[in-house]
């Protein structure tokens, strides 16, 4: 018994070393730049709406974002009628009626996006048995976050380097942790017609979606940063009132 469990022991040793020095080679993500970097960085409001073009237009095909309601976009620059035409391109599973049954209608702006799939069962069954995650945090999840989504959007190749067999299914990505991955590579040069006349170059393409993740996955982030600097100016003339109150009440005891 005890030769057993210092067997099972050493074995999982090894497997934890071996895990260590599989996370240890970790991939280098290239840095970009973002408008939304640093303290005072702010959401690129055109960027984030053609973003939202590609998650509607490609990703929403396979990709679900439930956690964030439609109504979010009003942050990026839609007005109140462009929202509720927005809305109402989904269907949204309403109900019971007073028959009791569950029916479909069309969206409104308080509704979540909906799934593209009715479960995680028709979800795999469409996608070779893997189960397209939700991109509601998606720019929160992945270590680097937009960095991170923007190298692996534009890090697919046709071909492996030499001496990488990939598994049946798989595509290589060599920013992808493994380098092997189910999903293909969705963005293809002038793949979408952006209305306000960018090119829509792969490099843009990921960039804007990048950016579009970004902010439904912090949706605040621009006025959580303003009242951050409201707060330190704020902090910083309290400082200075008590600093000059402190010679003030001191000064005659010198």
């Amino acid at each position: 018994m005890r030769s057993l469990k210092s067997a099972i022991l050493s074995a999982a040793f090894a497997l934890g070393l071996a895990g260590a020095a599989q996370a240890s080679e970790a991939v280098h993500i290239p840095k970009q730049e973002w408008s939304h970097s640093g303290v005072f960085g702010t959401i690129d409001k055109a960027s984030a709406q053609r973003g939202f073009q590609i998650f509607k237009e490609v990703c929403a095909t396979c990709h679900s974002a439930k956690l964030v309601p439609i109504r979010t976009l009003a942050g990026i620059g839609f007005n109140e009628d462009e929202l509720k035409a927005i809305a109402s391109g989904y269907e949204v599973q309403a109900g019971p009626n007073d028959a009791g049954e569950m029916f479909m209608r069309p969206g409104i702006p308080a509704d979540r996006f909906p799934s593209p799939f009715p479960n995680d069962n028709a979800a795999r069954a469409a996608n070779n048995g893997a189960l397209p995650p939700d991109l509601s945090l998606m720019a929160k999840a992945r270590v680097g976050g937009e960095d991170y989504l923007y190298a692996f959007l534009t890090g697919f190749e046709e071909n492996p380097p030499e001496g990488v067999t990939l598994m049946p299914g798989m595509n290589y990505n060599k920013y992808f942790p493994g380098h092997q991955v189910g999903m293909p590579n969705i963005l293809m040069p002038d793949g979408v017609t952006y209305a306000d006349g960018t090119p829509s170059t792969v490099q843009q393409q990921a960039h804007d979606i990048s950016t579009f993740l970004t902010f439904i996955a912090e949706p605040h982030m621009d006025a959580r940063k303003q009242m951050g600097v409201k707060v330190i100016l704020f902090l910083i003339v309290l400082a200075g009132l008590m600093y000059a109150t402190k010679r003030k009440l001191w000064s005659t005891l010198h």
